[in-house]
């Protein structure tokens, strides 16, 4: 195999030194010439000081992801198999993996990739070409660690359809990877070149991709295929067992719902009623077929709403909660975007507080890497001003540790969920 390398810039690689995964096009004094997109190569420093291995793309501003950064540790097979059962050794540790992130991107050394547990379902997410390129080795090094902790996996789904793969030169896909039936289907690993089955067109023998599991005593149905990301939000676990906790005998209002999850743990915790608002139809109508699978039909009620216009609407009836929860998805996904962000977790925090009895409580969170902590905490307290109400802090916290946060790599941080209790006076 030949050996590729990339120089950066003098006085370039800042976030790479400080823990960081990526480098840029802008950063590199010289190519690897030669080298194939999806190639290993060596990082080096101007002065040639390495600085670990990586895998290149011309077709992406990310040049290099980083995957290693010792010279000795050359990434090959059995370097991955330590990174897998390092991976699931850690989940084992911290999380019930019943449901649970196994692979979480750059936090585990997989850049771009990610793998979700449903029981016995895997469903995965490959956003990089370097990971695409070995893909096999992984699913098939998860499948065998999977199985020695005595874990039954019937099948794995891609769930590979954003389109953020465009910008690494790779067309979206979705679709059955392996059956428990069928073994691994060799098409979606040959040459990159070729046509993927569009969705919808892979071999009607294989059953739907639906996964049945139960979080913090809740059951859900989860639709891989269609619904958000992998199916499911898992980086709430615990902050939706909190709510759980807090809503016995409360009214509750749970904004953007999705698949009603913090509403059916509120039912779940003994809530007086509950009504989930989502925009998207499909989302409510799962949010329905779950409360009935847990028979929560009767105290958890949903309906298809733009919550920017719903909550005002509340408001001026003059409905009131003893608890609101507001769930919103990423107001910004850039930098550039952030201050227009503001603005709007601004005002939907404005308006939660205003729907929340005196006394009752609020919870809030972002999702946005780059809606901060700090920031967020100073939006919340402009709306708070807005609104005339004091915020009593009962709880912060982030993402579940199956997402953790690797410190070095601040994208890895992107979840905040704070608690108040929202009072006129003190």
């Amino acid at each position: 195999m030949q050996d590729y390398f990339i120089r950066i810039k003098r006085g370039e690689g800042r976030s790479l030194k400080k823990g960081g995964a990526w480098i840029f096009d802008n950063e590199i004094d010289e190519e690897p010439g030669g080298a194939a997109d999806g190639e290993m190569v060596r990082v080096l420093d101007f002065d040639d000081f390495f600085l670990g291995w990586g895998v290149y793309n011309s077709a992406s501003k990310i040049r290099v992801r980083i995957l290693s950064r010792y010279r000795e540790e050359k990434p090959d097979r059995g370097f991955f198999k330590e990174k897998v059962r390092r991976a699931l050794s850690y989940r084992e540790n911290v999380v019930d993996m019943s449901a649970c992130r196994l692979i979480f991107s750059e936090a585990d050394g997989f850049p771009g990739f990610v793998a979700d547990k449903y029981d016995d379902l895997l469903v995965i997410e490959s956003l990089s070409l370097g990971m695409d390129r070995i893909k096999p080795v992984i699913l098939s090094l998860l499948l065998d660690e999977l199985g020695g902790m005595g874990f039954h996996i019937r099948g794995i789904y891609e769930r590979s359809d954003a389109a953020v793969r465009k910008k690494e030169g790779m067309k979206p896909f979705k679709g059955w990877l392996y059956t428990e039936a069928e073994g691994f289907i060799e098409e979606p690993f040959n040459d990159m070149e070729r046509e993927w089955y569009p969705s919808g067109e892979f071999p009607d023998r294989l059953e739907s991709p639906l996964a049945q599991i139960v979080e913090n005593g809740v059951s859900y149905r989860v639709d891989v295929e269609n619904g958000q990301k992998t199916g499911f939000f898992l980086d709430q676990k615990y902050n939706r067992l909190l709510i759980q906790k807090l809503a016995k005998g409360k009214t509750v209002l749970d904004c953007f719902t999705h698949m009603g999850t913090f509403a059916l743990n509120a039912a779940r915790g003994g809530a007086a009623s509950v009504l989930g608002l989502d925009i998207s139809e499909l989302a409510i109508s799962q949010a329905r077929d779950n409360a009935a699978i847990n028979g929560l039909s009767d105290i958890a009620r949903f309906e298809v709403a733009d919550v920017l216009d719903a909550l005002p609407d509340l408001r001026r009836k003059g409905e009131r909660f003893d608890l609101v929860i507001l769930d919103p998805p990423a107001f910004t996904k850039s930098r550039n975007t952030v201050k227009q962000a503001e603005k709007g977790y601004r005002e939907i925090n404005r308006e939660g507080m205003l729907l929340v009895k005196d006394g009752g409580f609020l919870a809030t969170c972002s999702c946005s890497h780059f809606m901060t902590e700090e920031l967020l905490r100073r939006v919340i307290s402009q709306a708070a001003i807005s609104a005339h109400k004091r915020l009593r802090q009962v709880s912060y916290s982030a993402q579940s540790p199956d997402h953790p946060y690797l410190w070095g790599l601040d994208s890895s941080f992107y979840l905040k969920f704070f608690i108040f209790q929202v009072t006129s006076e003190v």
